[in-house]
């Protein structure tokens, strides 16, 4: 994941033998550009949250309701816990809705575990995570200035 200079790049581990639907996702997206652009939207002591497409307009107050016009991703539970790094598939109260939208958790989240598909892990660039996360939010969870991933690109292994 490229981001402006001013916050590095982030390098993330996908978990295709945990969670291969999201996984399959995740890169599907990645490789039709859809999270090329995208803000991260929410930014709080917990995670910072982004692949919401609808960030890429010049309506904030849009940001965080979007996904992508593919179907939704059923959950995926495994027995890895929500420690700090750990990347998830952001949904709504029905935990079969994950579709776009992702988080990448700041510390270890209990509440979380078995609750939010985990789909990765950050390997390289957690200071860049939490560089981001120290961005100032303007309205609740939005930061000041758009944070915006310049792109995401699959490496084969």
């Amino acid at each position: 994941m490229e981001n402006s200079a001013a916050y590095g790049n982030i390098k993330i581990e996908l978990y295709s033998n945990i969670a291969p639907k999201a996984v399959a996702r995740f890169k599907e997206l990645a490789r039709e550009g859809v999270y090329d652009g995208v803000t991260f939207h929410r930014i709080n002591q917990s995670v910072i949250q982004s692949g919401d497409p609808l960030s890429k307009d010049a309506d904030p107050s849009n940001d965080g309701t979007g996904k992508s016009d593919k179907p939704n991703v059923p959950a995926e539970f495994s027995d890895i816990l929500y420690d700090t790094g750990i990347v998830g598939a952001a949904r709504s109260q029905d935990v079969n809705s994950a579709n776009s939208q992702f988080f990448i958790t700041l510390k270890r989240e209990q509440g979380f575990d078995n609750k939010y598909t985990i789909f990765g892990k950050v390997i390289e660039g957690m200071n860049n995570v939490r560089t981001i996360s120290g961005v100032q939010p303007k309205d609740g969870e939005r930061p000041v200035e758009p944070i915006r991933i310049k792109t995401v690109k699959i490496e084969a292994k």
